[in-house]
């Protein structure tokens, strides 16, 4: 296999790891709802995202032809993943979840 190719492979798959580390650990860390809600939407997104370039990268170059699934998959949780955050953020707004008292600003009395 290509050196250079394995490391980028490597690059985007211990970067993938390490962001879907952060987003646990402040998914498991974090105080209150909204604040939890950061982890898994952002870090973990991006870390599966890379994850799946990785695959992508080692599959494609491997097999000599790319994998429409693998590029779909990607594109499927960087849309679905905002779009889940909102409604679970708006949703938590309307059932009046509690958040820290230093949390600055009032979105929703405006």
């Amino acid at each position: 296999m290509n050196p250079v190719l394995e490391f980028f492979i490597s690059v985007f798959i211990v970067t993938g790891a390490a962001f879907i580390l952060v987003g646990s650990i402040g998914l498991a860390r974090l105080s209150d709802f909204y604040q939890r809600l950061h982890g898994p939407t952002k870090a973990t997104t991006l870390g599966v995202g890379g994850i799946i370039v990785g695959s992508l990268l080692f599959f494609s170059w491997r097999q000599q032809t790319v994998h429409l699934q693998e590029i779909l998959v990607v594109v499927f949780l960087f849309i679905t993943a905002p779009v889940s955050a909102h409604m679970l953020a708006k949703a938590a707004m309307h059932r009046d979840t509690p958040r820290r008292k230093d949390t600055r600003g009032e979105p929703w009395e405006q």
